[in-house]
């Protein structure tokens, strides 16, 4: 009984351990110690082995086993695509399971996938999304742009999604695998670009709310055109109703999910009904802006305190990190001419500033269209003016032609030593590669 009482004790407690231990004789207490180091060496070897292998598992590039087409479409005219409509003649797949861990990465031709109707990704939205863009440049070299702080995104969102790890850099030198093969559906143009799609999805055949135990990572490619397909600016009304909420704190607005898409919408249904192009997301009870559409949100106006500033909502859990949104605050920062900053902005600041005639411009920024600028905000039924387009826009235009300089004419280079990241492999450093551009 004492016995019992004193292992129970040490759940309330460490106090009684030396009391039990007093109470042993010598050869017990050698014999339990004995006991507890085979425990713990026997934790230590399970551990070892699981994460060794764990990294056998990843994903290696070198693995890839590749199956030709045989049969290839038509390449589209450049000036006549919409977005996400036309495909490339091969996708990369990857599959995992907790038994077996990672499967050898397939390139292979575009075709239908083939899943279980009890796959968690299908009821739950145990799944996640990544997109960029290869360009071909003006030296004819096709060129990622920043695909670093894409795989960045991807892995947080996999984390947060209960998805398998994976080895960033092995996940990226397939992608490059998968855009050599396809090269020739990167558009001949300067002002169109082939979009890539990682997807990652749950498999597993069952209908239990958990972590899966299966999962499909997938790459699929579509050559997009311009987003402004008559080459100058077209400006967007937003509609902003504090009745929906793109993201909360705590949620999964800082994460690249479909669930995220699918919830807005309705909201986007009803901003089109009312003759507004995008919804201007807003957040709390001092409505606080956040979004625009599925872009980030860049306001560039006069300050409370009389100061020239470009501002955007902070990551703080309900904003995206856009990879354009960063390139648009690295680049502001290099030119030092205004003040550069990462804060909240309310609809009653926005209000005010228009009040005062101290809003330059507003605009958002995504993949899909660089930058976008804003001529209106539809609120609480008054419709705002925002003098964008009277501003040129300077800022927007200057920002746009300079990352397509970036990302089309390899100027780049100039930017390397700005950003660098670092990565490993098995264990090796791995030489920095510029976050700017990458050549395939």
């Amino acid at each position: 009984m004492s016995t019992m009482g004193s292992r129970g004790g040490q759940c309330g407690g460490a106090d009684r351990l030396p009391e039990e231990m007093a109470a042993l004789g010598e050869e017990d207490l050698v014999w339990r110690l004995q006991q507890e180091e085979v425990v713990h060496l026997a934790v230590v070897v399970m551990f070892t082995y699981f994460s060794l292998l764990v990294l056998i598992s990843l994903p290696q590039a070198k693995d890839v086993i590749i199956t030709q087409a045989t049969v290839f479409k038509a390449k589209p005219d450049p000036s006549s695509l919409v977005f996400g409509t036309v495909f490339t003649d091969h996708m990369l797949t990857v599959e995992w399971s907790l038994e077996f861990g990672w499967e050898k990465p397939h390139i292979k031709p575009l075709q239908n996938l083939s899943l279980h109707p009890g796959s968690s990704a299908l009821h739950y939205a145990v799944e996640l999304f990544e997109g960029l863009k290869a360009f071909r440049g003006v030296d004819n070299k096709i060129r990622l742009f920043r695909p670093h702080l894409n795989m960045e995104r991807m892995y947080r969102s996999a984390k947060r999604a209960t998805l398998p790890g994976f080895d960033k850099e092995e996940l990226l030198e397939c992608i490059q695998q998968l855009v050599k093969l396809d090269q020739e559906w990167v558009p001949y143009s300067t002002s169109a670009s082939l979009y890539i799609r990682p997807t990652f999805i749950g498999t597993e055949p069952s209908l239990g709310v958990k972590k899966p135990t299966k999962a499909l990572l997938f790459v699929i490619m579509s050559p997009v055109g311009p987003y402004f397909s008559s080459g100058t600016f077209n400006p967007v009304s937003l509609w902003a109703n504090p009745k929906y909420v793109r993201a909360w704190k705590g949620g999964t607005g800082d994460c690249k999910m479909g669930g995220n898409y699918a919830s807005s919408l309705f909201a986007q249904c009803e901003a089109v009904d009312n003759g507004c192009q995008q919804v201007l997301w807003l957040y709390g009870e001092d409505n606080q802006i956040t979004e625009v559409g599925t872009m980030n949100l860049f306001l560039y106006w006069i300050n409370e305190d009389g100061e020239e500033e470009l501002a955007t909502p902070p990551l703080d859990g309900v904003i995206l990190p856009g990879v354009t949104r960063q390139s648009i605050l690295d680049l502001a920062h290099k030119w030092g001419e205004f003040k550069v900053s990462e804060r909240y902005l309310t609809m009653d600041l926005l209000t005010a500033a228009l009040e005062g005639s101290r809003v330059k411009e507003m605009f958002g920024s995504g993949t899909a269209c660089v930058v976008c600028p804003v001529s209106e905000v539809v609120h609480k039924g008054e419709t705002l003016h925002i003098p964008t387009m009277e501003h040129g826009p300077k800022l927007a235009s200057r920002i746009l032609e300079k990352l397509t300089d970036i990302q089309v004419r390899a100027s780049f280079i100039s930017l390397q030593s700005q950003v660098r990241s670092k990565s490993y492999l098995n264990g090796k450093k791995r030489v920095n590669t510029p976050t700017w551009g990458q050549q395939v």
